[in-house]
C-alpha cells in the first residue's frame, strides 16, 4: 500500500463524520479574558505599475499551490475522494493512491517532511500581494503548521481506536453511505471491502508499537472499543451493508440482472470472508493488547501526555487563547455566566422547574423539526442555494456502538443531496430531538457545510476541516433553537439555552481537568457533588469518556464560547445596528478555519459595520 501524501495526521486525518454530541453540568469562573485580536497588519504598497506586477504573479503561483494542495490531500485515499467529490474527473483526479489512508509511523514521517516543505514554500510568499481569499489561505495554512509542529516526535500518541469515534465505528457507516454512481464506484466499493481486514492489521501493528512505548490505552478503554467491533460480527444474510448495497445497486443504470446478481453474490461473500473477519481480527488484537496500558488516568498520565494533549487542544479546538491556563479560564468563567443566567430566569419564573421534565417542543417529527427549522434561517441566517436532504435511521446493529445522531458531509461538487442519520438507541430516549436536529440540519452541520461549498472560494478551502470551528457553529446553533419561535415560553427556552450551555461547557472542563489538570475519579466526583446529590455513576461514565475521548467535547464548547464571545462583543459595540444576520454571515463566510486566524477578520469587520 502506497503512502498518503497529506500535509497533517492526527485529529485532521480522521474520516469524515460530524457526528452529534450531547449533554453534562459545570465549575468556576475566573479571570475575563479577552479574545479580540487585532486585524493583520498591512504592508506597505510598491508604486501602482510594479505592484500590479508583483501581485499577479504571486497571486498565480499561490493559486498553483492550492490546486496542488487540493489534488493531493483529495486523491490520498478512495474513502476521501469518493466523499468529497462527485465528480473528480472535473478536478483533473482519476484514481486515488490509497483505499484506506495509513495508520503508521512511516506515513506520519512523510506527512511530517511535507509540512517542513510547505512551510517552506509559504514562507517565500509575500502575503500582502495576495488576493483578500487568498490571505485567508495563507493565514490558515500557516496556523496549521504551527498547531501540527506541536505533535511532532508525539506521532504515537495518536488513538485511532474509541468507543464511538474510532475509525472501527465509524467506517461502516462509510461504507454504507458509498454512492454509486457507474460501475466502477461499485468495485472501488468491493475493493475496500476486501482490503478492511489488512488495513485493521496495520491498524493492530500501530497499536502494538503504542503499547511497546508504554502507551497504550487501559483495558477499560479497550474493552469499550472491543464491544463496539462486536456490533459488526453481523449474521450472514442478515446484514445493513447487504440490504444497502442491494439499494444502490438498484441506482446504477445499465445494469443487467446477471451483472446485479454478481455483484450482489461478491457483495455477500466479502462481507463474510473479509469485512466480518476484519472485525474480529481487531478484536482478538485488543485482547492481545489487555495488560500493556498502565494509565487509567487522563492523557497527562503518560509521560509527554501534557505536551500531546495540549496539541490536540490547539488542533481540536482552533481557539484564539494563547495559553491553555487562559482557556481554562475562559471555560470556567463562561460555565459560571450560564449558571448565573439560569439561576436568574428560575428565580424570576419557579414554575420552570417543574417544566423541564414535561415541556415539549411544537414539532415532534424529525422531518417536521428540520422543514421549521429551515423556515426559521431566513430569519437570522443568510439565504442558502436549494438543497435536499434524507433522513435515515442507524442501523440497529450499530445503534449502542454511534452517537445520538450525525450529518455526512455532501461532496464539494454535489451539495444537493444531504443525509442525516437519527440514532434510536434508548438511551438516547429522554435527551430532545430539537436541538439535536438543529445542530446536525438547520442551521448547523448542514445548512454550514451547504453554505460555504457554494461559495465563490478555493477548492482547497472547501475541504480544510476544523472540529472546533464546525463542531463549534453547531454547538452554538442547537443552544440558539431553544429561543427559536418553537412552541416553548420564550423565557423558558432561554433557560433551556443557558442551562445546555452550561452542561456542554461542564464536560468541556472534565475534559481540561482531567487530561491536563491529571485529575482522578475521586476529583471528578467530588467536583460534581456541587451539581448531583448522588453524582456516583455520573461521575464514573464522564471519567471515562474524558478519557476515552481527549479534547473531543472541549472541541464543541470551545468554539461556541468564542462565536458567542464574537456576537456579545458584536452586540455591545453596534448596540442598535447589531445584526445577527450580517454576524452569521461573517462567520459563515469566513469558513472552516482556526479561531486565531478567524478574530483578527472579526475586529476588520467590527470596524467596518461601526463606520
Amino acid at each position: 500500500m502506497r503512502t498518503k501524501r497529506t500535509w497533517f495526521s492526527g485529529p485532521f486525518a480522521a474520516l469524515l463524520l460530524s457526528v452529534a454530541l450531547l449533554t453534562g453540568c459545570v465549575p468556576r469562573p475566573s479571570a475575563d479574558i479577552a479574545t479580540t485580536a487585532a486585524p493583520y497588519p498591512q504592508e506597505e504598497k510598491l508604486p501602482y505599475e510594479q505592484y500590479q506586477e508583483k501581485e499577479l504573479k504571486e497571486q498565480s503561483r499561490f493559486s498553483q499551490l492550492e490546486e496542488q494542495l487540493f489534488r493531493d490531500q483529495i486523491r490520498g485515499c478512495q474513502l476521501d475522494l469518493q466523499y468529497l467529490l462527485r465528480h473528480p474527473e472535473n478536478f483533473g483526479i482519476s484514481s486515488a493512491e490509497n483505499l484506506f489512508a495509513p495508520i503508521s509511523m512511516d506515513a506520519m514521517e512523510e506527512n511530517r517532511q511535507t509540512r517542513q516543505q510547505l512551510k517552506e514554500e509559504l514562507d517565500s510568499f509575500n502575503p500582502a500581494l495576495l488576493s483578500e481569499e487568498q490571505e485567508v489561505t495563507f493565514h490558515i495554512l500557516q496556523s496549521l503548521l504551527k498547531t501540527e509542529a506541536l505533535s511532532e516526535g508525539l506521532e504515537l500518541y495518536y488513538q485511532p481506536l474509541s468507543a464511538t469515534i474510532g475509525i472501527q465505528a465509524e467506517l461502516p457507516i462509510l461504507l454504507c453511505e458509498y454512492s454509486f454512481y457507474e460501475k466502477q464506484d461499485i468495485e472501488e466499493y468491493l475493493a475496500l471491502l476486501d482490503a478492511i481486514d489488512d488495513y485493521y492489521k496495520e491498524i493492530l501493528a500501530f497499536e502494538q508499537q503504542k503499547a511497546n512505548a508504554g502507551l497504550m490505552m487501559s483495558d477499560a478503554c479497550i474493552d469499550h472499543v472491543i464491544e463496539s467491533c462486536e456490533s459488526y460480527l453481523l449474521v450472514p444474510g442478515n446484514n445493513f451493508l447487504i440490504d444497502s448495497f442491494n439499494q444502490r445497486l438498484d441506482l446504477v443504470a445499465d445494469l443487467t440482472e446477471e451483472e446485479k446478481t454478481t455483484y450482489r453474490q461478491r457483495n455477500e461473500q466479502l462481507l463474510e470472508e473479509s469485512f466480518v473477519p476484519a472485525y474480529q481480527t481487531l478484536i482478538d488484537g485488543m485482547k492481545k493488547l489487555k495488560g500493556t496500558g498502565t494509565n487509567e488516568g487522563g492523557m497527562c498520565g503518560f509521560p509527554d501526555g501534557k505536551k500531546y494533549y495540549k496539541y490536540l487542544i490547539y488542533a481540536s479546538t482552533g481557539t484564539s487563547y494563547g495559553s491553555v491556563e487562559e482557556l481554562i479560564a475562559a471555560v470556567e468563567q463562561t460555565i459560571q455566566k450560564k449558571l448565573k443566567e439560569t439561576s436568574a430566569i428560575l428565580k424570576e419564573h419557579p414554575e420552570f422547574g417543574s417544566l423541564l421534565e414535561t415541556s415539549q417542543f411544537r414539532q415532534t417529527e424529525p422531518a417536521a423539526m428540520l422543514e421549521e427549522l429551515k423556515t426559521m434561517t431566513a430569519n437570522d441566517f443568510p439565504p442558502l442555494p436549494e438543497c435536499s436532504y434524507t433522513l435515515k435511521d442507524v442501523p440497529k446493529a450499530l445503534e449502542l456502538s454511534l452517537s445520538p445522531a450525525f450529518y455526512l458531509t455532501s461532496p464539494i461538487d454535489d451539495i444537493t443531496n444531504n443525509v442525516i442519520y437519527i440514532n434510536h438507541n434508548p438511551q438516547y430516549a429522554s435527551e430532545s430531538l430539537y436541538p439535536t436536529i438543529a445542530h446536525e440540519g438547520y442551521p448547523g452541520h448542514l445548512y454550514q457545510n451547504v453554505y460555504f461549498h457554494s461559495s465563490d472560494v478555493s477548492d482547497l478551502r472547501k475541504i480544510l476541516s476544523f472540529s472546533g470551528y464546525s463542531e463549534g457553529w453547531a454547538a452554538y446553533v442547537e443552544a440558539l433553537s431553544y429561543t427559536l419561535d418553537n412552541g416553548l415560553d420564550p423565557e423558558f427556552g432561554r433557560l433551556l439555552a443557558s442551562n445546555s450551555m452550561a452542561i456542554l461547557g461542564l464536560h468541556a472542563y472534565l475534559d481540561l481537568a482531567v487530561n491536563y489538570l491529571g485529575w482522578d475519579r475521586d476529583q471528578v466526583a467530588e467536583y460534581l457533588s456541587q451539581f448531583y446529590e448522588d453524582p456516583g455513576a455520573v461521575s464514573d461514565a464522564m471519567f471515562q469518556a474524558m478519557i476515552e475521548n481527549p479534547a473531543n467535547y472541549l472541541s464543541y464548547f470551545a468554539g461556541a464560547m468564542e462565536i458567542q464571545n464574537m456576537r456579545e462583543n458584536a452586540e455591545k459595540n453596534l448596540g442598535s445596528r447589531f445584526s445577527s444576520s450580517e454576524f452569521h454571515k461573517f462567520i459563515l463566510d469566513m469558513g472552516n478555519a482556526p479561531f486565531d486566524v478567524i478574530q483578527p477578520y472579526f475586529t476588520s469587520w467590527l470596524m467596518e459595520q461601526k463606520m
